[in-house]
């Protein structure tokens, strides 16, 4: 809950996930700094995509978690408010993987484009449906529980008071 918080797990965090991991060499080669970065980044990166169950701990908290009044979908109460859960820890370091391989965050080459024509004519036909997945379906499964993935827009959170 900290104002200056700027990621869900540190390096050390990374090495633990990724020690069982088959694809982690991605990881394994990237320098500390280069890490540092892909944990930030994949932190903001669910910020920004998921609304969790639960409410802050504290309004100045720069990250959404920890929170309260958050089911424990493992258990019969509710998630310890004052720590990031294991899901999310570990959803960070799989994303910040994926970070470095790719910028997911920027628009594949050809992204969008269904059609392109150029014999007579130059024509270009896009498609709505065709973008890039920002956040991959292994990191969406790990988060699932926890909260809901905002960015397919059919997703609308409803709260009673």
């Amino acid at each position: 809950g900290k104002v200056d918080a700027n990621a869900y797990a540190d390096a050390a965090d990374g090495s633990t996930y990724f020690e069982g991991h088959l694809y982690a060499t991605a990881w394994t080669g990237a320098t500390a700094g280069q890490k540092d970065a892909a944990l930030v980044m994949a932190s903001r990166v669910i910020d920004a995509e998921y609304q969790f169950h639960g409410k802050r701990v504290s309004e100045s908290q720069a990250l959404q978690w920890p929170r309260y009044d958050c089911p424990d979908p493992d258990g019969a109460g509710e998630l310890a408010s004052d720590r990031v859960p294991p899901a999310v820890v570990k959803a960070t370091c799989e994303l910040a993987k994926e970070l470095l391989l790719v910028d997911r965050t920027a628009a594949a080459p050809g992204q969008g484009i269904l059609e392109q024509h150029n014999a007579d004519y130059s024509a270009t036909v896009y498609s709505k449906k065709d973008t890039r997945q920002i956040i991959p379906d292994l990191v969406q499964a790990m988060l699932a529980r926890l909260g809901d993935l905002i960015r397919k827009g059919t997703v609308a959170r409803l709260q009673r008071a």
